[in-house]
């Protein structure tokens, strides 16, 4: 009897300490939740994009860039103008613009790999974008400083506002002015002048002096030919007929 009251006062204290202990009887707290890879609900957590997030979505360019985010070991970087960004453009600025170029100015606010602040201070100038293709064109020139990050476009210049994710692989910063490719909003040049050669022969004032053609000068020739031939025959006839008028004249003497 004294053996199985021990059992049992042993069970006992083993079950007490076991939930009263700290480390076994608290719940393991939650860790934070990832940042989701996708780019738009990132700005609808920022609460100020909502132009921005309306051409993504009309152009479909974030279909493109959540797929490159989940397929890509570069991952991106996105330049988020805010609400007030786009309202600083002269009105019907977007409007006027064709899809394929409303397509280019979004895909000029990505950048093809994953920036932190830091790296900016490293990059190499020009920077290309997901806009810049074979050619090279559309890209950016990136200053860094200890303060701030330079944005040029050679259209508009602005700086990092804020950071809105820098969590591989896709880091947001928001900026306050929205990024102009100068491919599109740039100055076009001048027409390039004429060459000396083409403003010489188009300065020619044409001769009025018509060279006469084969069938012209063939009839001139036959007329003068033709006056020839009467003279000479009207001389034949003179000449005839003095000679007749001199023969009666002989015969009467005689």
């Amino acid at each position: 009897m004294a053996a199985l009251l021990n059992i049992f006062l042993f069970i006992s204290l083993s079950l007490l300490i076991f939930t009263t202990s700290p480390s076994l009887a608290q719940s393991v707290a939650p860790g934070p939740t990832a940042p989701p890879n996708n780019i738009t609900a990132i700005l609808e957590a920022g609460g100020q994009y909502t132009t921005l997030i309306r051409l993504l979505t009309s152009t479909r360019v974030d279909v493109q860039l959540n797929s490159q985010l989940n397929n890509s070991f570069n991952g991106l970087t996105c330049f988020a103008p805010t609400d007030n960004a786009f309202n600083q453009l002269p009105a019907g600025t977007l409007n006027k613009l064709t899809e394929q170029e409303q397509i280019e100015v979004v895909l000029f606010h990505v950048l093809p790999r994953f920036y932190t602040m830091a790296m900016f201070g490293t990059t190499s100038n020009p920077v290309n974008t997901q806009a810049s293709g074979s050619d090279g064109a559309d890209t950016l020139d990136i200053i860094s400083s200890t303060s701030q990050v330079n944005i040029s476009t050679g259209v508009v210049n602005t700086t990092i506002t804020n950071t809105l994710s820098s969590s591989f692989p896709l880091a947001v910063y928001s900026i306050e002015k929205v990024l102009l490719p100068y491919s599109i909003f740039g100055v076009k040049p001048p027409a390039p002048a004429p060459s000396p050669k083409a403003a010489k022969s188009s300065n020619k004032t044409p001769s009025n002096a018509k060279a006469p053609s084969s069938s012209e000068s063939a009839g001139g020739t036959a007329d003068s030919n033709s006056g020839i031939n009467s003279e000479g025959r009207a001389m034949q006839w003179t000449t005839s007929f003095v000679g007749l008028i001199l023969m009666s004249v002989i015969f009467r003497i005689f």
